[in-house]
C-alpha cells in the first residue's frame, strides 16, 4: 500500500514501525481523536514472518476485547491450548517416556497462535481504515527530539528522503530499536545472555494423530484435551524448545538457550544443525523425525535481552520490542506489546486534551523500567539453570502460571482497558509477590546447581506426568499454588539444605549442545 494521494509534512503522531506495536497504538489513538494526523512508517512492502507467535492471557484480551480481533482470529489462526513441557532423561526412550507438564482439559482464557505477517497486516489494515496514512516501504532514518515541540523525522521514501515533523514520534521499530540506540538508550543485559534458532517446518507428527495415539495409547488418553495447538516446550540442560502450530499446516519449531551452559555446534547449514540438536531429544526424535525446514526461512539473534534507559519524553514514546524485550519463555513480549501500546496512546491523548504530561512521562519511565527489572529478578533471572529439571520447573511452573493468572492476567478482565496502564510489578501491591517470586527463583536455581553438582539433576525427567485441571481468575485456582508450596518445603528439607549456605557456582557449560541429562 503506498500513501493517500494527500501526502503532508507535518502530523500530530509519527509512527516508525506498521507492525502490531504502531500499528495497534494508531488504532487507539484514532478512535479516540479521529481528527489526529497520524502518520505510520513501514519499511517493508509486505511483512515476513516473524517469532512472537503465541499469545497469552494479556495480549490475548488486549487484541479481542481491546483491538476487536475476535472474530478474525478464530478465522484466520489457532486458540492456543496453554503450554506444555517435555523433559528427559537417558530412562526415556521414546515419546511416552518423557515426563510431561500441561494441562488435562482444555484453556479456559483465550489466547491464541498466530502468524505474525498475516496477524500484522490485519492490524495494519485497521489502522489504516481508521484514517492512519501509510507509507510504504519506507525507511525511517535520523529522528531529532524536541521536547515538548515538533519532533523531525528523516524518512526514505519512493526515492527521496523527506523530513517530516510532529508533536509525537512513537518508535516501534521492533529489535531495530531505532530511537534507543540513536539516543544511546540501548542496553544489552549481560545478566541474561540468551540466543534463540528457530524456522517453520512442514511435516511435524500430529501430537493428536492416529499414529501416536496408536504408538502410545495410555499415553494418549492421559490428556483430555488438545495437545497440538498448546506451544509444546522440549526442555533441557540450560535450553529449551518451542513447537507451535500455525493456521495451514507449518510449524514454528525454534531453540533458547543459555550462552553459558550450552555451546552450539559450529559447521553445516544452520537448519540442519537445529534439527540435530532437537534429534537428541525423544519429543524432537519422534515429532521431527520427517520434518524439514522451510529454506530461507531459518533464523539465528544472539543476545536476546536488552532494553531502553528511557522509554517516553514529552513527544517520543517506544511500544513493543523498540522499547526492551526479556526472554521469549512463557511468550511475554506481545504482553509488552499491550501495555506499552496502551501506554502510549494515553500519553499522547492526554497531551492533546492539554494535560501537564510531565508527571504522566516520569510515571510512565518508573513503571515500564520497574515492570522491566522486576520481571526479571522475580522469573527469569538463572532460570535456565533449572528449568530442564521435571522436579523443580514444575514447583515453578505451578507458583508462576499461578502469580500471572491470579495477579496479572486477571486485572484487565475485571477491571476493563484501564488496567492495561499498569504494567506487571509497577504498582505498590504487587511489591509482596515480587520478592517471593525472586525467592523461589532464586532457591531454585540454587537447589539446581546443588543437584548438578551431585549429579542427581533430572533425576526425575522420566516416568512423570503433571496434568492440572486449567486455572482461573477465581481463588480456588490458588490450590495448586498450596500443592506447589507443599512440595517446594518438602525438597529444602530433604535436600535444599544442602545449599543454603554453599558458595553459589556457576554450572560448567555443556558440550557440545548435550541434550538430556544422565539418570541417577
Amino acid at each position: 500500500m503506498n500513501a493517500s494521494s494527500q501526502v503532508g509534512t507535518s502530523y500530530d503522531v509519527i509512527i516508525a514501525g506498521g507492525a502490531l506495536g504502531g500499528a495497534a497504538t494508531a488504532i487507539l489513538l484514532l478512535r479516540e481523536r479521529p481528527d489526529l494526523k497520524v502518520l505510520v512508517v513501514e519499511k517493508s512492502a509486505t511483512f515476513g514472518r516473524r517469532v512472537g507467535e503465541a499469545t497469552v492471557e494479556v495480549s490475548g484480551y488486549f487484541l479481542c476485547r481491546v483491538l476487536g480481533l475476535t472474530q478474525y482470529l478464530n478465522e484466520a489462526h489457532l486458540v492456543k491450548q496453554g503450554m506444555r513441557f517435555w523433559f528427559a532423561n537417558t530412562r526415556s526412550q521414546n515419546l511416552a517416556d518423557c515426563s510431561e507438564i500441561g494441562g488435562k482439559y482444555l484453556s479456559r482464557v483465550p489466547a491464541f497462535q498466530v502468524d505474525r505477517a498475516a496477524l500484522d497486516e490485519e492490524v495494519l489494515r485497521r489502522a489504516t481504515e481508521l484514517g492512519a496514512e501509510l507509507w510504504r516501504p519506507a525507511v525511517a532514518g535520523r529522528i531529532q527530539l524536541n521536547p515538548g515541540g515538533q519532533q523531525t523525522v528523516d524518512v526514505r521514501f519512493q526515492d527521496h528522503t523527506r523530513t517530516v515533523s510532529g508533536r509525537w514520534v512513537v518508535d516501534a521499530s521492533g529489535v531495530a530499536a531505532l530511537l534507543a540506540r540513536q539516543q544511546g538508550w540501548w542496553r544489552p543485559n549481560e545478566e541474561h545472555p540468551t540466543t534463540a534458532v528457530w524456522a517453520r517446518w512442514t511435516g511435524v507428527k500430529d501430537w493428536d494423530g492416529w499414529e501416536l495415539s496408536r504408538k502410545y495409547p495410555a499415553w494418549a488418553m492421559a490428556c483430555h484435551g488438545v495437545r497440538a495447538t498448546a506451544t509444546n516446550h522440549i526442555i533441557g540442560a540450560g535450553w529449551w524448545a518451542w513447537l507451535i502450530p500455525l493456521k495451514g499446516g507449518d510449524v514454528s519449531v525454534g531453540v533458547v538457550f543459555d550462552q553459558r551452559q550450552v555451546q552450539w555446534a559450529e559447521g553445516g547449514s544452520l537448519g540442519q544443525r537445529l534439527k540435530d540438536f532437537l534429534m537428541e531429544h525423544p519429543v524432537g526424535r519422534e515429532l521431527l523425525a520427517d520434518a524439514q525446514w522451510r529454506e530461507g526461512d531459518v533464523f539465528w539473534r544472539k543476545n536476546l535481552s536488552y532494553r531502553s534507559a528511557c522509554l517516553a519524553g514529552d513527544g517520543f514514546s517506544l511500544v513493543g520490542d523498540a522499547g526492551a524485550f526479556l526472554d521469549p519463555f512463557y511468550s511475554p513480549g506481545m504482553d509488552w506489546v499491550s501495555y506499552s501500546s496502551w501506554s502510549t496512546a494515553q500519553l499522547i491523548l492526554a497531551q492533546q486534551r492539554g494535560d501537564d504530561v510531565g508527571p504522566l512521562v516520569a510515571r510512565h519511565n518508573r513503571n515500564f523500567a520497574r515492570s522491566y527489572r522486576c520481571w526479571f529478578e522475580a522469573v527469569y533471572r538463572n532460570k535456565y539453570d533449572y528449568l530442564g529439571d521435571y522436579d523443580l520447573m514444575r514447583v515453578a511452573f505451578q507458583f508462576d502460571l499461578g502469580f500471572y493468572y491470579l495477579g496479572v492476567a486477571s486485572q484487565p478482565f475485571k477491571r476493563g482497558a484501564r488496567a492495561l496502564g499498569e504494567p506487571p510489578f509497577s504498582t505498590s501491591p504487587s511489591v509482596p509477590f515480587f520478592h517471593f517470586m525472586r525467592f523461589y527463583n532464586r532457591r531454585l536455581a540454587r537447589m539446581a546447581r546443588a543437584r548438578r553438582r551431585r549429579l542427581a539433576w533430572g533425576r526425575h525427567n522420566a516416568g512423570e506426568r503433571l496434568l492440572i485441571p486449567g486455572f482461573t481468575f477465581s481463588g480456588a485456582s490458588s490450590w495448586p499454588m498450596i500443592k506447589a508450596l507443599a512440595r517446594w518445603l518438602i525438597l529444602e528439607l530433604t535436600e535444599g539444605w544442602r545449599s543454603w549456605f554453599a558458595a553459589e557456582e556457576r554450572p560448567a557449560p555443556v558440550a557440545p549442545a548435550m541434550a538430556v541429562p544422565t539418570a541417577q
